[in-house]
């Protein structure tokens, strides 16, 4: 019976994409994924550290000379695991569609076929996403991308690792947080401000 399961468990993490725990990437161009920013201090450029637009949570660092890339950000979070890395995005030195072709090849023989176009009709932004669950439940994603012309992309090639689940929670810390800070805005005793004007001029334009 229990040889049984085993067998079933097999075939149902063979059969669901991006369920083979064992192929699960975690690292890229020697970052790590769920590590501390600390641990890469000497390959980064802490200076350059800024906010993420639209998600202030996160804070990008711009990485040093890495052999084999023209240069990378290095996002980590701020608020449940403070400068754990979340995701990692690099550009490939190499920006031909020859070496994005056979990297691609590369890629589907590690972690088999992708498991969505990201790309556009035209492939002018020719790019491919790979999902996976890794063993401590994380939802982990992968793309690579080929750009031509797209100037709201980076011109090239580029990859990708992101490991959402972590995304997810600093972003749910963020907001948790900011929602006491008002609650406690709130709860503070404010004088009433008297306006200078009254009557309809307090309600209309001029």
């Amino acid at each position: 019976m229990k040889k049984r399961v085993v067998i079933a468990v097999a075939v149902i993490l063979l059969w669901v994409p991006g369920m083979a725990l064992a192929e699960t990437p975690n690292q890229v161009g020697g970052f790590v994924l769920d590590q501390d920013i600390k641990k890469f201090e000497d390959r980064v450029i802490m200076d350059t550290t800024l906010p993420v637009r639209y998600a202030e949570n996160i804070e990008e660092v711009e990485i040093k000379f890495t052999q084999g890339f023209k240069s990378g950000l290095i996002a980590y979070g701020t608020c449940d695991q403070p400068g754990h890395i979340v995701r990692i995005k690099l550009k490939y030195a190499d920006s031909g569609k020859k070496f994005y072709k056979d990297l691609l090849k590369q890629f589907k023989k590690r972690f088999g076929e992708p498991d969505e176009y990201r790309g556009d009709a035209f492939k002018i932004v020719d790019a491919w996403k790979w999902s996976f669950v890794n063993q401590q439940n994380h939802k982990i994603s992968l793309i690579l991308q080929h750009n031509s012309k797209d100037e709201q992309e980076k011109i090239g090639n580029s990859v990708k690792l992101t490991n959402t689940t972590l995304m997810e929670k600093d972003l749910l810390c963020y907001k948790n947080k900011q929602l006491d800070y008002r609650e406690r805005l709130r709860q503070r005793e404010w004088k009433a401000v008297k306006p200078q004007t009254s009557g309809w001029e307090l309600f209309l334009p001029r």
